[in-house]
């Protein structure tokens, strides 16, 4: 008799690990609506006015119209690459390789500053403003924080799935009854800083100008930016060519209608001055309005901005985390990054690589300047924009034989995600204009004679190409794919 062994079959990704619902709460989650609309509303109401809930309806757009992409490709394709794996097939492995590199190193920029808001603002929710000031406890907070949220990431979808429904509904709670008080309160003309009754005319993006329009439309690709976190799961989502594309579009409708809640609130109640004034204090400035909101029960916005930030700072990690894999699976990253936890099915050393490069850049940029570690946040646009244009770009190209089949496919498989990738690829080239000047940037000092987000930008996709290059010559199998249509 002879005996063959046959080698235990590789583990995958845990099917069925998640819900129409989970991914949708991890695709809201992601783009951590109360920090992001914090962040951006102060500086979008000082180049617009009171047209900044114009701006945001107008930013939400080519999101739409790019989620329709993405749900379109997934449905052939139900990669948890989603970009890199989508752009490889349509338009060759040399570009789907840079469109997977804009992705991962999104996750790594992001995801140091992500998590210290999230420290920051825990700790003034408990009343430890004073622990704020102290660099070391931030930073070592931060560090920790990260290296949990990693840790759950890897304990199982499941898990994060679980958590992030908990984190949603406090912010979702926080936020609305922040809205609700405010909004009565500017409605009454009961605010300390001049009330403003909200207008239909509010929702006019070009009631500003065109100059301002498009500097506020960068601001808000930045709000909506992460949605598609939701279909980075799809390998994980009961039906997965079609529940985690539906999740990633309803996102962005449910992100819209609470931007544009929660901004007529905040500027019916707050008014212009007050926004543009604090302009630079960023997502501090829901700090600022809390107490006058909501006198002793400020912790409540405290509250929704902390559970953002540490909502997002776990789903970030999982768009980083899955393309690594897809990408180590194809070949075109070393086999290593492949690795899926035989007991909790989930990327294990590709996510503690994120984890890992996330807080070295945190630790050393924030320690070099503050100021550069926000710049570097600032340069994340340049890549938002590539790899959302890369994939509007992508679905037009695969499905061209389609096309013409019905008024449908050509609309939602070709005139809309090109629609969107010309959007996106514009605000790409406005973004390198407005980053080279350095008065734009908040260190304001010029780097090799631009400004440092620009610097930015534009280093750590030449490190990727030449990442691409280096790997390129150690293994070539994954450059012997060939571009491929729909039939």
């Amino acid at each position: 008799m002879t005996v063959r062994t046959t080698a235990p079959p590789e583990p995958t990704l845990r099917p069925d690990a998640v819900g129409f619902v989970d991914s949708l709460v991890i695709g809201l989650a992601a783009t951590s609506p109360a920090y992001s609309l914090a962040a951006v509303i102060g500086p979008v109401v000082a180049l617009v006015g009171v047209h900044a809930l114009g701006v945001l309806l107008a930013s939400f757009v080519p999101m739409l119209l790019i989620a329709g992409a993405f749900a379109a490709l997934n449905r052939v394709d139900p990669d948890c690459g989603t970009t890199f794996s989508w752009v490889t097939r349509a338009l060759g492995p040399w570009t789907g390789w840079i469109g997977g590199w804009a992705i991962t190193m999104t996750g790594v920029l992001v995801l140091g500053s992500l998590a210290e808001v999230g420290v920051r603002f825990t700790l003034l929710a408990l009343g430890l403003d004073g622990w704020t000031e102290s660099t070391p406890v931030v930073m070592g907070l931060t560090v920790a924080l990260i290296v949990l949220m990693a840790w759950i990431c890897v304990r199982g979808t499941e898990v994060s799935a679980r958590l992030q429904n908990g984190l949603i509904l406090a912010q979702t709670a926080a936020l609305a009854v922040f809205a609700v008080v405010a909004l009565a309160r500017g409605l009454r003309g009961d605010s300390p800083f001049g009330a403003l009754t909200p207008s239909w005319e509010w929702l006019d993006p070009f009631g500003a100008g065109g100059a301002a329009l498009t500097s506020g439309l960068l601001l808000g690709v930045f709000a909506y930016w992460g949605w598609e976190s939701a279909v980075n799961l799809t390998e994980e989502t009961t039906n997965p060519r079609t529940a985690p594309g539906r999740a990633a579009v309803l996102s962005t409708v449910v992100l819209l209608l609470t931007y544009l809640g929660v901004a007529a609130a905040v500027v019916s109640f707050a008014g212009t001055a007050f926004l543009a004034g604090n302009a630079d204090e960023e997502e501090a400035v829901f700090a600022l309005l809390s107490s006058e909101a909501l006198g002793g029960w400020d912790w409540v916005v405290l509250l929704a901005v902390a559970t953002s930030a540490v909502a997002s700072t776990q789903t970030t990690i999982i768009p980083a985390s899955r393309t690594g894999l897809s990408m180590a699976r194809r070949g075109a990253l070393p086999r290593r990054f492949a690795s899926i936890s035989a007991t909790h099915r989930t990327p294990d050393v590709s996510t503690w690589w994120v984890a890992a490069v996330g807080v070295a850049w945190y630790v050393v940029v924030g320690l070099i300047s503050e100021n550069a570690l926000y710049d570097s946040i600032t340069g994340l646009s340049l890549l938002i924009a590539l790899y959302y244009a890369l994939t509007g770009l992508a679905c037009a190209v695969f499905f061209r034989r389609q096309l013409l089949r019905s008024v449908r496919n050509l609309l939602l498989l070709g005139v809309g995600p090109l629609t969107g990738a010309a959007m996106l690829t514009w605000l790409l080239v406005l973004s390198v204009r407005d980053l080279a000047d350095a008065g734009n940037s908040y260190t304001g000092q010029a780097w090799l004679g631009v400004g440092p987000p620009l610097v930015i930008g534009i280093g750590v996709m030449a490190a990727g190409v030449g990442l691409m290059l280096w790997w390129r010559r150690r293994d070539t199998a994954f450059w012997r794919e060939r571009a491929s249509v729909a039939p």
